[in-house]
């Protein structure tokens, strides 16, 4: 009887072992989530852009965004070729989708200073400063089409228009160990 019961716990175990596998979320949880996200726990909803909307400050943005965002949303900020941003739970949306630019300027900055839990998004708060955040900002609301920029280097890719786009976005100059505030 104890073999019958042991053998019995091990196979309710794997089972519920088994339930426990990751999978994109359906259409309703991502309704919701979406809905609560931009409503209640996401900050930052009022809060303007303190940066104007100008060429310098789109560039600055593009360059801070393919320094820290290029691995999980890709230059163009729309996954293209991420070999992972599908397979992740949730997975890792395009910036470019209507969900996303949804949110407002104050939202899009909070998400990016303070992550995205659960999703793996890390913070960025101590890494990048305000303006570089939001400058980051800026470059969402100005995406390149899907694909348009070559593949980062992370991946491989050598195309002429990422090396172009490397040459164009060097990193922000450092004083002092701390990055310096690309101009507005």
């Amino acid at each position: 009887m104890r073999k019958a019961a042991r053998a019995t716990a091990t196979l309710s175990l794997m089972l519920a072992l088994a339930g426990c596998s990751a999978r994109p979320p359906g259409t309703v949880e991502t309704a919701l989530a979406s809905t609560i996200k931009q409503k209640l726990t996401v900050g930052g909803k009022k809060d303007p852009n303190p940066l104007p909307d100008t060429e310098r400050n789109r560039t600055a943005g593009r360059g801070n965004f393919s320094y820290y965002c290029v691995v999980c949303h890709r230059l163009d900020a729309q996954n293209t070729g991420v070999p992972f941003a599908d397979t992740m739970s949730p997975p890792v949306p395009p910036l470019s989708a209507p969900a996303v630019q949804a949110y407002s300027d104050g939202q899009l900055k909070w998400d990016i200073a303070h992550g995205i839990f659960p999703s793996g998004m890390p913070a960025s708060e101590g890494i990048l400063n305000d303006d570089e955040i939001w400058q980051i900002v800026i470059y969402l609301r100005h995406l390149p089409p899907k694909g348009t920029l070559g593949e980062p280097p992370v991946y491989g890719g050598q195309s002429e228009k990422s090396q172009a786009l490397r040459n164009q976005s060097e990193p922000p100059a450092r004083e002092h160990g701390h990055r310096k505030m690309g101009a507005p």
